[in-house]
């Protein structure tokens, strides 16, 4: 692992040298032109220090005096104008990287007496979350008792309460990141899990009391190893990570290595798995490093002319958090130790399994992935509900989410593979929740993965009593996808409109691995096989040229709609089907 981690640390090098400059006398950070800033910056910016000083025992970056900017930018998180637990819990976790003894913690003693008295005041303030911001609590108490601030820990009873939220939100052990939001449906179960695992793992790393970190791992790893064992079956044959929900793209990939370079550090993954695991990593890192740097420059790319992200990620926070995660890379790598390249050639592994998020007489969520080796169709589909920022997107619906095949825009509503259903002021479409999620085999071997919905649901998650109901099946043979949507009324009602979206987008022109995956020119190969909603094909949308088109991987180009625009009159005791079936041809993107 050492040439890994070496390459690591020279690209966290290389991008915080184009990083600190944006740091003001202040403490505060510059944004990039055309971007905003955001209050919490300052403590990323803290934290990518802290770690680089982990990771080198250097001080100073060319001629940047490293102590002097981790003092400023955790003063300025200390008294932003408004109170950013995030930002707070990295600029505390940045302090502790220096030491956690005040008198030989060079930042704690450049610090000025009224932020230390502000630090104090702050870390001590505890707001209750039942979301992945608990993890910013355990950041602070850590950081409060390791420096000496306050006698009591209260990190054991926060990972207490943590993993006990866990438990009374989820049946089957994962975190609902809606959890405490104004919602009544719930079942947020994205990314920000994997997040808050790396986050209390490192925090515990930093610690002052041994004992209490190996007194509380058993537990946390109980949890942690659930995310732990997606991670193979999510990382498709190009690199991609995490693909569905919120904040993905450079983000889900940097999350997923993290946590699987813990898990290698801290033994948790079995010597007869290692092979995969190394293997996963490997693939994860390259899409990151060729997607996501800019090899000329050496900084990270988030959004340009072809692609986006969420409008909360600024550059200079994507920046700070990647030369983060890459110190602590370099670091995770030295302590696992062994070789950065599998032992064995890891031939690509056929993966077709639902895994469940929660499971209730009210609602089942869960994700279903599948792999072919074969074709290289490799898709996520889930099941689940959306976290507040995420709302009203189409991160969440329920459709085969699978870059450069079956693409969606960033931070943007279309029903994508999802035929949405227009009652009046109710816009339908049967994601979010399921009952009966089953799956099964069927003709050929195909496998099935179905499930019912009781009651009709908005795409703004609110279930309408009273109205219908739907039951979906999606088929999966190799290369092959069948999905059949049946919905029936419970009274007689005028459906307004329905309307079905297929996104067609590129990897990007230049940021891509070359083994990307991509569409040939027979595209999605597309047919329709039932459809009681006589609907049409409407002329191509060109999209390319706006941006409120773009995914986190590429342009997106046209959307192909299937559409009814006139009423029809829906009668109970009939069923309305939709089923249409795709074989995409799928090509690499430099072939």
């Amino acid at each position: 692992m050492e040439n890994f981690a070496d390459q690591c640390l020279d690209m966290a090098q290389s991008i915080l040298g184009h990083n600190l400059e944006s740091i003001s006398e202040q403490g505060t950070i510059t944004p990039v032109a055309g971007e905003g800033s955001r209050l919490d910056e300052p403590g990323h910016a803290a934290l990518a220090i802290g770690e680089y000083y982990r990771a080198t025992n250097e001080t100073s970056l060319g001629d940047y005096d490293l102590v002097d900017l981790a003092a400023r930018t955790v003063t300025a998180q200390a008294f932003a104008p408004e109170e950013m637990e995030n930002g707070l819990a990295y600029a505390a976790l940045g302090l502790l990287s220096f030491s956690p003894a005040k008198d030989r913690n060079a930042v704690w003693e450049r610090l000025m007496d009224p932020t230390r008295e502000q630090l104090d005041k702050l870390l001590l303030e505890r707001s209750d979350y039942e979301n992945h911001y608990q993890a910013f609590n355990i950041a602070k108490a850590v950081t409060r008792f390791s420096l000496g601030l306050s006698k009591k820990d209260e990190t054991g009873r926060l990972i207490d309460r943590f993993l006990e939220r866990i438990d009374s939100k989820s049946s089957t052990g994962y975190i609902d990141d809606a959890a405490g939001d104004d919602t009544r449906l719930g079942g947020a179960f994205d990314i920000y899990g994997v997040m808050s695992f790396v986050f209390i793992r490192q925090s515990l790393q930093l610690h002052a009391n041994l004992h209490l970190r190996e007194r509380k791992l058993p537990s946390l790893r109980s949890y942690s190893e659930k995310y732990l064992k997606l991670i193979p079956d999510l990382a498709r044959q190009d690199g991609v990570g995490w693909a569905y929900g919120r904040s993905l793209g450079a983000y889900g990939q940097m999350h997923c290595i993290s946590l699987t370079l813990q898990a290698l550090r801290d033994g948790w993954i079995p010597a007869n798995q290692r092979d995969l695991y190394v293997d996963a990593v490997r693939r994860l890192f390259m899409n990151f490093f060729v997607t996501y740097l800019d090899q000329e420059h050496g900084y990270l790319v988030i959004r340009d002319d072809e692609r986006s992200t969420v409008p909360y990620h600024t550059t200079r926070m994507a920046n700070f958090d990647a030369a983060r995660y890459l110190c602590q890379w370099s670091r995770l790598a030295r302590s696992a130790g062994g070789s950065a390249a599998p032992a064995s050639p890891v031939p690509a592994r056929k993966v077709a399994r639902y895994v469940s998020f929660d499971k209730s007489h009210r609602k089942e969520q869960g994700l279903f992935v599948y792999q072919d080796p074969d074709s290289g169709l490799a898709v996520q589909l889930p099941l689940l509900g959306s976290s507040k920022l995420g709302k009203g997107t189409s991160d969440y619906l329920a459709f085969p989410h699978s870059p450069g095949v079956f693409d969606w825009p960033v931070d943007k509503y279309l029903p994508i593979m999802q035929p949405e259903l227009t009652f009046g002021d109710k816009v339908i479409v049967p994601s979010f929740y399921g009952k009966n999620c089953t799956t099964s085999m069927g003709l050929r071997n195909a496998l099935n993965f179905k499930y019912d919905q009781p009651e009709l649901i908005t795409k703004d998650e609110e279930i309408v009593n009273g109205l219908g109901s739907c039951k979906v099946l999606w088929t999966f043979l190799k290369g092959k996808i069948t999905c059949e949507f049946c919905f029936t009324v419970k009274q007689q009602v005028t459906l307004d409109k329905m309307r079905y979206i297929l996104g067609i987008a590129a990897p990007h022109s230049r940021y891509r691995v070359a083994t990307a995956f991509t569409l040939g020119d027979e595209g999605h190969r597309t047919e329709v096989l039932k459809d009681d909603f006589q609907a049409e094909w409407k002329e191509l949308d060109v999209v390319t040229d706006d941006p409120e088109f773009r995914t986190y991987y590429g342009n997106l180009h046209y959307l192909q709609i299937l559409q009814r625009d006139r009423p029809l009159v829906m009668r109970p005791g009939t069923q309305y089907r939709l089923a249409l079936s795709f074989e995409p041809d799928l090509a690499f993107a430099d072939e």
